[in-house]
């Protein structure tokens, strides 16, 4: 099999790695590949096209800090704009020549003695200086464990897979789920469908969707006088940072939360039994906040029942309930998530020890350093991971955040020879009892249920307990003091990037 040698890999072409792309070629590392399992651009924006898709966070914010999109249509913006936005961020910024698409990870491992990754996937292989993996949270689809399900005789299908060939149209179509897209993609289908039935296993605070168009003169203004959009960006983040003590310190600040979803069920819903059945009995924030204006009218529509009794299996003709009721269903709708605490990257990935991290993380539960590095796992460096996830703002702040740190680490990295490193289990561990400490106090942990954020030690490894520019700080330079050399670099040729000075001496990156 040809390989093609190359200083950086990239895993994943949606916001974390076009953003390592871009910042990468910025900083004058041009020898880079991006690798994507998908035929474009966008991740979980060109994945997930069911009806009704669309961000829960306010437009202004979620897009890159460098790449301002004055042409938002609303305040929280469509799938298909947020896809049209990365495909012309992509387009603009000059690497796409160094894009793979349709092309998957097979295997990653780190081989001691080449100081490299070597990467096989359904292309060929790849010989990297670092791993840079940026496939993220959200993408790869949980189905649920239900008795029967490979069973159904009709159309099955996530919402992050949706079959956009399969007449909906006068169908009987079960959902089961009502999370962020089940919310969203309900109040479409019931427009169409004969009968949608919608189980439920718990419900989720839903608070109003402050929607507004965004005018034509506003559009002008932002392409005009960009400062104008930066002003606009600036308040949305500070009303959302706003939120964080609600979550991290004073969890019973949730309760004006609670009180504004109260008023959003009484708004749609009538009917006292379909009241109480989506009302949650835990603290908001222990579980997603989610946003709609059209979902409890939704539920309230002649054509749609909720479903709040166990499934006790699938047949081939319909689900059955665990009292025994049977409904006819032609088409099944799967709404379950998404493998948040066991990505299926991680069982791809083997370090230097022989382990795989999801063998490594199936011990610990999944833990970093600064939710970005792994000790075991020399120069991999791991977007969006770890206790990286927010409960309150964008991603893509994150994202960026990490990216800074990667970069950073890159320079450092060619500065000292390309000596491989990985944090110190000292420091790896000093940073995740912090972070667990910072928890306990949290809503997701005194709120009252359990929800995705959890993994099976009851750890909470996917969100930040913090503001963001507290995160960012932390990410704010690559610190040398937390790694050590793991093993002795090979001998390189001309690796000055263009436009950079040759260091004149190895640089000790040592703990």
């Amino acid at each position: 099999m040809q390989r093609t040698d190359v200083d950086h890999l990239i895993i994943g072409a949606g916001f974390a790695g076009l953003c390592t792309a871009i910042k990468l070629q910025e900083a004058g590392e041009t020898d880079f590949l991006v690798i994507e399992k998908d035929d474009d651009v966008g991740g979980t924006w060109h994945a997930n096209t069911y009806p009704g898709a669309a961000c829960d966070v306010p437009s202004q914010l979620y897009s890159f800090s460098f790449a301002l999109n004055p042409e938002w249509s609303a305040a929280y913006s469509p799938q298909p704009e947020i896809l049209a936005y990365l495909r012309r961020v992509a387009a603009d910024s000059g690497t796409l020549d160094r894009f793979r698409l349709g092309t998957e990870v097979l295997d990653a491992r780190w081989d001691a003695g080449l100081g490299r990754w070597i990467v096989t996937s359904t292309a060929g292989e790849y010989a990297a200086r670092t791993l840079i993996a940026g496939a993220g949270g959200l993408s790869e689809p949980r189905l649920p464990e239900i008795e029967g399900i490979g069973s159904f005789a009709g159309p099955v299908f996530h919402t992050a897979r949706w079959d956009h060939d399969v007449e909906l149209a006068g169908r009987r179509v079960a959902v089961i789920g009502t999370g962020a897209s089940a919310i969203q993609a309900v109040p479409e289908l019931r427009k169409v469908a004969a009968r949608v039935d919608v189980y439920q296993r718990t419900p989720n605070w839903v608070i109003p969707r402050n929607e507004r168009r965004t005018s034509d003169l506003e559009k002008r203004l932002f392409r005009r006088v960009p400062a104008v959009q930066r002003a606009v960006r600036a308040g949305v983040y500070t009303a959302l940072e706003a939120r964080v003590p609600a979550f991290v310190r004073f969890p019973r600040l949730q309760a004006l939360t609670e009180a504004a979803a109260k008023a959003n069920i009484r708004r749609g819903i009538t009917d006292p039994a379909l009241r109480a059945a989506v009302t949650p009995d835990y603290r908001a924030g222990c579980k997603r906040i989610l946003i709609s204006n059209a979902w409890y009218p939704a539920l309230a529509a002649d054509n749609v029942e909720l479903v709040t009794t166990r499934i006790d299996r699938i047949t081939p003709g319909g689900i059955v309930d665990a009292d025994g009721t049977h409904r006819e269903v032609d088409v099944l709708v799967i709404a379950t998530g998404f493998h948040v605490t066991d990505p299926p990257i991680a069982e791809r990935i083997t370090g230097r020890d022989g382990r795989t991290l999801a063998e490594v993380w199936t011990e610990t539960g999944m833990r970093a350093y600064k939710g970005t590095t792994i000790h075991g796992f020399p120069n991999l460096f791991q977007l969006v991971g770890p206790n990286t996830a927010l409960g309150h703002s964008s991603m893509v702040f994150i994202i960026e955040s990490q990216v800074r740190y990667v970069v950073d680490a890159v320079d450092a990295l060619r500065r000292s020879g390309w000596a491989p490193v990985e944090p110190t289990p000292a420091a790896q561990e000093a940073w995740n009892e912090h972070v667990q400490e910072r928890m306990g106090s949290t809503v997701w942990t005194t709120g009252g249920c359990a929800s995705w954020y959890l993994d099976r030690f009851g750890n909470n490894t996917t969100l930040w307990p913090g503001h963001t520019f507290t995160f960012r700080r932390h990410l704010a330079r690559f610190d040398r003091g937390a790694y050590q050399v793991v093993d002795p670099a090979p001998a390189v040729q001309s690796d000055t990037p263009p436009g950079a000075q040759p260091g004149t001496e190895k640089e000790s990156v040592t703990a």
